[in-house]
């Protein structure tokens, strides 16, 4: 049976385009033709959300406690910025930010649980210029995250912001290098993106490590076709395209490269590269289903596997997106398949984006970038659930525990009788009640109406001189209260 909220999606007409170098202009554009029901709440009219729709494959989706979270976007789009919702796609905070939001997730920041995102400016398509916000359970801000030293501040990308457990966060960075381009076609004084990793303290703002790619991988290793109006400063060559930066169970720095079909073992103090899987360079035999093509999110799992989402699209490679597990043998250089994620239609080829995440539970979270959609798959590929967007496409979804009391009070509406309430970001709320009478001394709590949603309606019976309203918690504390505007 699906859960929806409202309506379900009317049409979905993406449009994955690819740059001239076969790359990434795909990365963050995707064109939604947006359905006519956006959700509308009394007591908040700033906010919309985009329609989600849950379908069961195998299981509906457990309500653990954990939420979605996800950086909605496009042009038409209800929403840009930033989206958690619970289990069924009902919005619990909806955060509205001026430029498109990337890579929103539940992280830790000494021994805290933090939400992180990316914001800033996209000059070019697939790229971006800007910093990584850290706001903690109440959703203040306490920390920006971006470049520094051999990178200007402030060119933080729009592709990985990972905190580690030192308290420092890994991040990248695009910049123009002009470059002899005759190896892959090109001009010998033109221009290419030199993808840049860099980590950073936190507290800081100290540069630890910082790494490129051109001088480690060479232009020979793209997969992306030159094109005779690329290659200059105005639109340099995207060889690499760096997407995803995690550690390595060695400490070492897993880095993926789109544009190259590859991940790179990095080692942390020298930079030197340890091994490459896949593409030009691969150190490793790809046994049977192995081969990937401008994939994203590689991270090493605590069972040794090493997880990707693999697009192969923009060009299309293959006849879908997948989620891939690989077993990687160092010792004799081989790649083999472990669980291969498909997507409940067959052809749901991602141009850009895409994130695969392994739960506690051992379940496969997955985030399907330019194609609206995330699903949660168990550990040996079967699918459980899907969910559409109504509208928008998404950089990475994650599905995590995350408990949050805002700072600001409950929001309040009374019309027609009744108090239309909301919370925006608030995770605990069970209940709400009223409290009315002739004052506020005199005033007696009413029953508790079970939370329903985003925004719940409570009827008032008469017309009190004093109203206020109470979001409880399961064990009926009292969380936060308010006084109803009219």
């Amino acid at each position: 049976m699906p859960l929806a909220l409202c309506a379900s999606i009317s049409s979905l007409a993406l449009v994955a385009g690819c740059g001239a170098d076969g790359g990434a202009a795909a990365e963050e554009e995707a064109e939604v033709s947006v359905g006519p029901a956006v959700p509308a709440y009394v007591s908040r009219p700033d906010l919309t959300a985009p329609d989600i729709e849950v379908t069961t494959a195998a299981a509906a989706p457990e309500a653990d406690g954990s939420v979605v979270l996800l950086g909605p976007k496009s042009e038409g789009a209800p929403l840009n910025g930033v989206l958690i919702v619970d289990e069924t796609g009902e919005p619990i905070w909806i955060h509205s930010t001026e430029s498109r939001s990337y890579d929103v997730r539940v992280q830790e920041l000494d021994g805290e649980p933090v939400l992180t995102w990316w914001q800033g400016t996209s000059p070019v398509v697939g790229m971006g210029l800007g910093q990584f916000v850290v706001v903690d359970d109440s959703y203040r801000e306490i920390a920006t995250i971006t470049t520094g030293d051999d990178v200007e501040p402030g060119q933080a990308d729009i592709h990985e912001g990972r905190l580690t457990s030192d308290g420092t966060a890994l991040i990248a960075a695009y910049v123009k290098e002009q470059i002899d381009l005759t190896p892959v076609g090109g001009p010998e004084d033109g221009w290419v993106w030199d993808n840049v990793v860099q980590e950073v303290d936190v507290d800081t703002g100290e540069v630890l490590f910082s790494w490129r790619s051109l001088d480690h991988v060479p232009l020979e290793a793209t997969k992306s076709e030159f094109s005779d109006d690329g290659g200059t400063e105005e639109e340099p060559f995207d060889y690499f395209h760096v997407n995803s930066v995690a550690e390595d169970a060695d400490g070492s720095l897993l880095i993926s490269a789109r544009n190259t079909w590859g991940v790179y073992d990095v080692d942390r103090e020298s930079g030197e590269v340890l091994w490459t899987l896949g593409g030009e360079e691969s150190d490793f035999d790809l046994g049977d289903g192995v081969e990937f093509a401008w994939q994203h999110d590689a991270e090493r799992q605590a069972d040794g596997t090493l997880t990707l989402f693999d697009n192969q699209s923009e060009p299309d490679i293959g006849p879908t997106s997948r989620g891939l597990r690989l077993a990687l043998d160092e010792q004799a250089g081989t790649a083999t398949l472990v669980t291969e994620y498909l997507p409940p239609d067959p052809d749901r080829l991602a141009g850009s984006q895409g994130s695969l995440e392994v739960l506690p539970n051992g379940n496969v979270f997955i985030g399907w970038g330019s194609r609206p959609y995330y699903s949660e798959f168990d550990a040996d590929g079967t699918l459980l659930w899907d969910a559409a967007l109504g509208s928008g496409d998404n950089y990475r979804a994650y599905r995590a525990e995350w408990s949050a009391t805002p700072a600001d009070p409950p929001d309040a509406v009374l019309e027609d009788g009744a108090v239309y309430v909301s919370w925006n970001g608030a995770t605990e709320v069970a209940s709400w009640r009223l409290v009315a009478g002739e004052d506020e001394v005199a005033a007696e709590a009413g029953e508790p109406v079970a939370r329903s949603g985003f925004e719940t309606r409570l009827p008032v019976d008469g017309d009190p001189a004093y109203l206020a309203v109470e979001a409880l918690d399961a064990e009926g504390r009292v969380l936060g209260s308010t006084v109803p505007s009219d």
